[in-house]
């Protein structure tokens, strides 16, 4: 009989326990790098291997771009995009992009942006689209097509929205299209649109309507209270106030600069606290430059303060999610542009509508009374 309790299934054999033969690791196979002489491309070098050889032209457009000799870097990138592969994206993307540059460089900004725009299309992920916005914005900034590169920086915003150097830039944008766009006025040639390098381009932001937003900087809507005299002085000085604004810069365009303004520093006082060294500097001597800039648009304090609060509702621990992230993680071409395209139709009023409602219906009230008071 057996034991009680014996399982079956549980016997081992003795060999299980004894020990195997000792295993010594083989020793390494040699290994020889390769060695290449400096420029060793430079030299006409005959191979079979179709790789090599549109890498070797890689490497001289390469060098040919570092040395600013850009007609030659774009015969070298475009006779490799004749021969290459349609399946290896990776080279044909960093061709694309070097030919882009090449024409940039050489005035040629309506073909380099074709390029871009193509790169933007075929954007498989964040990451390649991100490095396709900013080549698109390198070739704008240098057209210069202002309104183009307005709409790089909400692309680049609406993926990023926690780069307080974007929103730097975009301010520097819209600081920058306020006089081209105040020039039109003075030209019924050019009604509604402003000149570029190349060609005139039309504004994305109408010369009048909601252009009167800011002609009272000094007072912040849910604070209006004035005495019955100061509120009379205050109306009767509107059309001169409108006037001023006009000849410098439009009141909605600089509504939209201050409060880019307000998000960039909002931004890098939040990453202050975890910088050091140079970056830190940079950060603080960056800060100093948007306070003195703020000084500019003349507004009081309250006004700047409650700017702030809006400019500033998402920004916290709880709230700074990239939801974009999740959306298009393995998201496609299509889906990835059709998210940032939407996202920039509505670009605006969802970072600015607030604060472009509060003054419009400050205006509304004061104009009401404007006509009373006359």
């Amino acid at each position: 009989m057996e034991p009680e309790g014996w399982l079956i299934g549980c016997e081992f054999e003795d060999s299980v326990f004894e020990e195997g033969p000792e295993r010594r690791p083989a020793p390494p196979a040699p290994y020889d790098a390769k060695r290449c002489e400096p420029q060793w491309f430079d030299e006409e070098a005959e191979s079979s291997d179709d790789v090599e050889v549109l890498t070797v032209k890689k490497f001289r457009g390469d060098l040919a771009y570092r040395r600013q000799e850009y007609q030659k870097a774009l015969q070298e990138y475009s006779s490799i995009s004749e021969n290459l592969s349609p399946t290896n994206f990776a080279m044909r993307r960093d061709i694309w992009e070097g030919q882009a540059r090449c024409l940039a460089h050489l005035g040629r900004h309506v073909e380099a942006l074709e390029i871009a725009t193509n790169l933007e299309n075929k954007a498989t992920n964040i990451d390649h689209l991100t490095t396709v916005l900013y080549l698109q914005l390198g070739i704008c900034s240098s057209w210069p097509n202002l309104e183009k590169t307005i709409s790089c920086l909400q692309k680049l915003i609406a993926l990023h929205p926690f780069n307080p150097w974007t929103w730097g830039k975009l301010a520097e944008a819209y600081l920058s299209l306020g006089p081209a766009l105040s020039a039109s006025f003075a030209s019924p040639q050019r009604q509604n649109g402003f000149a570029s390098s190349d060609k005139t381009i039309k504004s994305t932001f109408p010369p009048s309507g909601r252009d009167c937003l800011l002609c009272f900087p000094e007072t912040l809507p849910e604070s209006c209270v004035l005495s019955m005299e100061a509120r009379s002085s205050t109306l009767k000085s509107i059309p001169s106030c409108m006037a001023g604004k006009r000849g410098t810069m439009l009141p909605e365009t600089q509504m939209k600069a201050c409060a880019s303004l307000i998000r960039a520093r909002l931004l890098l006082q939040l990453t202050q606290s975890q910088q050091t060294s140079f970056a830190l500097e940079k950060n603080l001597r960056t800060q100093q430059e948007i306070e003195d800039k703020m000084r500019e648009f003349h507004f009081q304090e309250d006004t700047l303060l409650w700017i702030a609060e809006v400019m500033g509702e998402d920004i916290g621990p709880e709230k700074m999610k990239d939801e974009v992230y999740a959306e298009v993680k393995s998201s496609g071409p299509v889906a990835l542009t059709g998210l940032v395209t939407a996202s920039l139709e509505g670009f605006e009023d969802k970072w600015f509508g607030k604060i472009r409602d509060h003054f419009c219906s400050l205006e509304g009230h004061l104009q009401s009374e404007i006509q009373i008071l006359a």
